[in-house]
């Protein structure tokens, strides 16, 4: 647990990485704010964390209700880190997007990490610096499926792309005022939503080992994490075929399951 990250936020912290980032960020004399949207899971999350140490102050709450979210966030206190974890996925399934789909995915990947970055960060602008010489750190949990317009989870692959791009990008000038941005691109992580998925995922990695990476990519001040390395430069590689190439290959392999 890095010393400087003592009053923590994450959103979607009831399962999968959330969860996991919670429980390697708890610890004595660290404060956690955590969301989710399922109760019984949060609660158990909680436990862990407090269990570990932590104080933690879960609630029930979507991302996607901008004043809520704002609200909320306001009320915490000083912030030293906040995860924007919440996301959702979908696939074509055999057949293609849905509408439904397709809005969903966008209103939860970007707005909904719109709605807890922006007011994070005005709070952050107000605080004085910790011992790192920052006021505090904002982090976007993107996808190597940023790097890859993947025609079976369009949304998908294009929300965790904007994210990824708009956190790398506003770290230029949030550093001017003390604060740093970070996008955070796993591959492969066992979680329920990837539990759906039929097609092989190379270097599948637990959640545990997902979130360690990811504090340790936070602990350095690295502005892209990326894990494993491997999948990451094998997708930009990928990610760089011409689409019209790419998604005849892509297209071969067997869809993702829609949600």
């Amino acid at each position: 647990m890095n010393p400087y990250f003592l009053n923590v936020l994450i959103t979607g912290a009831s399962s999968g990485l959330g969860a996991a980032l919670a429980r390697e960020c708890a610890g004595p004399g660290v404060t956690l704010h955590l969301s989710g949207r399922d109760i019984e899971r949060l609660g158990v999350v909680a436990d862990e964390c407090r269990a570990r140490g932590a104080g933690v102050r879960p609630v029930v709450i979507d991302v996607c209700d901008a004043p809520t979210m704002a609200e909320w966030i306001a009320g915490c206190g000083r912030l030293d880190l906040v995860i924007c974890n919440a996301g959702v996925g979908a696939g074509t399934g055999d057949a293609w997007e849905s509408a439904d789909d397709a809005r969903r995915v966008f209103d939860t990947n970007i707005t909904g990490v719109l709605n807890t970055a922006l007011p994070a960060i005005e709070v952050m602008a107000t605080q004085e610096p910790a011992r790192d010489g920052f006021r505090g750190h904002v982090a976007v949990v993107a996808s190597l499926a940023a790097f890859i317009a993947g025609p079976s989870a369009p949304a998908y692959a294009a929300s965790k792309a904007a994210v990824q791009r708009w956190a790398e990008a506003r770290d230029g000038t949030e550093r001017k005022r003390g604060i740093r941005m970070h996008s955070i691109c796993p591959g492969f992580v066992r979680t329920p939503m990837t539990a759906k998925n039929p097609f092989p995922m190379p270097l599948l990695m637990d959640a545990d080992e997902a979130a360690r990476r990811t504090m340790a990519g936070l602990q350095v001040g690295k502005l892209r994490i990326v894990y494993p390395r491997r999948i990451y430069w094998l997708a930009r590689a990928v990610g760089a075929l011409p689409p019209g190439l790419l998604n005849r290959l892509l297209g071969a392999a067997p869809p993702k399951p829609k949600a």
